[in-house]
């Protein structure tokens, strides 16, 4: 594994630092020190279980898909689907195991290596959450859960040689699913995993006059947010250099960081403009949680679009940053005092469809194995959606199609697999639950 493939797998962990950062800076102190916790638990619970059995799960069938040295024995891919249905519909890979046998390469470790700091983020996104509100016991399964099965799985169909991966080849869905930096792989399956444990174990908030106003945090803790919008921002570029399967290539890697820069520029300026339109001062903290759904939402389109266009849509959800969490706290009053819902959740579901509305056709010739010579009838196009540039043609509305196809399965396995795990036992819990017994005393008149 190169020097510079090692750095950037390191720098990358600058990123779900940023997000824990953020996330702190809205809550009172006692539960901050729950969500520091949090971010423990994630690196610890999410690795050992991805290292255990998830990076089987998601690369055990990727030396079919992908020709990168090392991977040649890891060719055990499993899938519900019959033969009749034709190669490319894999679901699970079933070789690799605890790193050993077939993954014991530099290549497999390189691999391995690069992937931890997105399954951490995106174990750390539900429990952040969710820490010191929910049992012990659902904190860890739920970071265990993350890092063992739920990440590895979804990403098994993304970059494992899974079924969203080949949507383009098997439906002809333009080149399947496109995401390329985790917008729904990290962020939208975290946040919905952490939506199954808001609606499994914590009641509704009480409705609360429109008037009354919200307690500020302690000082320090928005700095420290917009600390961790600092270290988003230098930790970005190494989040996407650190994994060797995206081939730099057949895109600019200087186009992918500005890229990432102007969308968290976007989504942290519209949510300034917006707490000083309605009232009167700006707010820091919603600031930072705007630069990360900035940073959210650009993650699976950074190298496929233009600069305007990640300008475009960081502002965008920038803007809806604020409304959505005011509709989340107050009109569903569900708890999520971490705002992962809208900045993970929402941003997760924008940014896999701003590929098919947004990609040039710049870059991207032969991702998935698509049209690596010509796509569409014409030399070196890449991934394309409704706003092609001038000299390359619309792949709509097949792209478009493929992205909401991936953002609504992903959406949906991280929730139900979550719930499938963790309302059994509180359901149980409820069942053998002591009745309440009703003294002499309060009986007699």
């Amino acid at each position: 594994m190169p020097d510079a493939a090692i750095a950037a797998s390191s720098l990358a962990y600058l990123v779900p630092l940023g997000y824990t950062l953020i996330a702190v800076g809205g809550l009172p102190e006692d539960r901050a020190r729950h969500a520091a916790l949090s971010a423990l638990a994630a690196l610890g619970l999410a690795g050992l279980g991805y290292i255990g059995c998830g990076f089987a799960l998601q690369f055990g069938g990727a030396g079919l898909a992908h020709s990168l040295s090392g991977l040649e024995e890891l060719v055990w891919e499993w899938s519900a689907l019959g033969p009749a249905w034709g190669a490319g519909w894999g679901m699970a890979g079933l070789t690799g195991w605890g790193l050993t046998g077939a993954a014991e390469t530099a290549g497999a470790h390189a691999l391995a290596l690069a992937n931890l700091p997105w399954v951490i983020t995106a174990a750390a996104i539900p429990l952040l959450g969710l820490r010191g509100r929910i049992p012990t016991w659902a904190s860890g399964l739920i970071g265990l859960l993350v890092g063992a099965v739920i990440y590895p799985l979804a990403g098994n169909w993304i970059w494992g040689g899974g079924w969203l991966a080949n949507l383009g080849r098997n439906l002809g869905l333009g080149h399947g699913l496109i995401d390329a930096g985790g917008s729904g792989l990290v962020h939208l399956v975290g946040a919905a995993a952490g939506l199954a444990g808001v609606l499994v174990f914590t009641p509704r908030k009480p409705r609360t006059a429109a008037a009354t106003p919200t307690p500020l945090p302690p000082v320090h803790l928005p700095l420290l947010a917009v600390l961790g919008a600092g270290l988003l921002l230098a930790g970005g570029p190494a989040w996407f250099a650190g994994n060797p399967l995206l081939n730099v290539a057949t895109f600019d890697a200087s186009r992918l960081a500005l890229n990432w820069v102007l969308a968290a520029a976007g989504g942290a300026l519209l949510p300034l403009l917006y707490t000083w339109f309605v009232a009167g001062i700006t707010d820091p903290l919603m600031a930072t949680r705007g630069l990360a759904a900035g940073t959210v939402v650009v993650a699976a389109a950074a190298g496929f679009i233009a600069p305007w266009a990640a300008l475009t849509i960081g502002a965008a959800v920038g803007l809806l940053t604020p409304l959505v969490i005011y509709l989340v706290d107050h009109v569903l009053r569900w708890e999520d005092p971490t705002a992962s819902l809208t900045v993970h959740g929402l941003s997760g579901v924008l940014g896999l469809l701003a590929v098919g509305l947004f990609a040039d056709g710049h870059s991207g010739a032969g991702w998935n194995a698509i049209g690596a010579q010509s796509y569409l009838g014409i030399a070196q196009q890449g991934v394309t959606g409704l706003l092609a540039a001038a000299q390359f043609q619309p792949d709509w509305p097949a792209q478009m199609q493929a992205q909401a196809v991936g953002a609504a399965a992903l959406a949906l396995f991280g929730f139900f697999a979550a719930w499938l795990f963790l309302a059994p036992p509180v359901l149980l819990g409820h069942l053998f639950r002591p009745w309440p017994t009703v003294s002499q005393e309060e009986l007699t008149p």
